[in-house]
């Protein structure tokens, strides 16, 4: 079985760490756009062709699925990516765990990047999904960039900065952008408020590596022998993880790369 993921850079590592966890024997192919990053800034047509270059990419490796590691690559590339690949290649997307942090009460908080907070989309997902709980919707100024680059001064500001505007009340979290999943724990830490209950994150990683499966019909096997390879694509040119992407726990987890079969 071969996955391949993709996105403009090293947000998709935490779906990429949740499929290597459920399935070590998968071969992974890792999709990226140095060339074209970030793709938050364009328009939703030039992201488009973006996303479409770099699936297209992935798509010559004969994978079996392949993973749509961005929330904003969803929303705006989805639909012709799945015109353009399916049936032959299904596509997963990943969309913000609001349905499941919603169904726990509470008042919940989205940490999204500011593009994506308060758009349509996201308010969409709140109407469908969140009705019945207070919501407070989170805009993460250059949070995104500072995990994209590990800059570690910048994570800790950003990050300051949105727990600020998160309400001392709030119960659960949901971090609206996968490059937040890997800095989840500096997120809880901030938010968590003395005398509160544990706060509760909820990324979308965990539920995308199991759609994936589950499109395959392919069953988890965390005991697998972990013989899976992995391929790293940089806006289609065969390569080797960027150096930010160590700073993390699932970048590591990837670190050894070698062809895939």
């Amino acid at each position: 079985m071969k996955i391949a993921l993709m996105d403009s850079g090293i947000g998709l590592l935490a779906a990429t760490a949740a499929v290597r966890r459920l399935r070590p024997d998968a071969d992974l192919v890792l999709s990226l756009d140095p060339d074209g990053m970030p793709w938050g800034p364009r328009t939703p047509r030039d992201l488009t062709q973006r996303a479409l270059a770099v699936a297209e990419a992935a798509a010559a490796r004969r994978p079996d699925a392949l993973i749509v590691g961005c929330n904003t690559a969803t929303v705006h590339a989805l639909t012709a990516l799945r015109a353009h690949l399916e049936p032959a290649l299904p596509v997963i997307g990943t969309v913000p765990a609001i349905k499941p942090a919603a169904a726990g009460g509470g008042h919940l908080a989205i940490w999204a990047t500011p593009a994506t907070t308060g758009s349509p989309y996201q308010q969409g997902l709140i109407r469908d999904f969140a009705g019945g709980v207070p919501v407070t919707e989170v805009p993460c100024w250059g949070l995104a960039e500072a995990v994209e680059h590990a800059d570690e001064a910048a994570i800790d500001a950003a990050v300051s900065a949105a727990a600020a505007l998160t309400p001392d009340d709030v119960t659960t979290v949901v971090l609206g952008c996968t490059h937040y999943e890997l800095v989840a724990e500096r997120i809880r830490t901030a938010v968590q408020r003395p005398g509160r209950p544990p706060l509760v994150l909820h990324g979308s990683a965990g539920a995308v590596a199991a759609q994936a499966l589950r499109r395959l019909g392919e069953q988890p096997a965390p005991g697998a022998t972990p013989h899976g390879t992995l391929t790293v694509l940089l806006s289609g040119r065969e390569g080797t993880l960027p150096a930010p992407a160590l700073a993390y726990a699932e970048g590591r987890l990837m670190q050894a790369v070698t062809p895939a079969r």
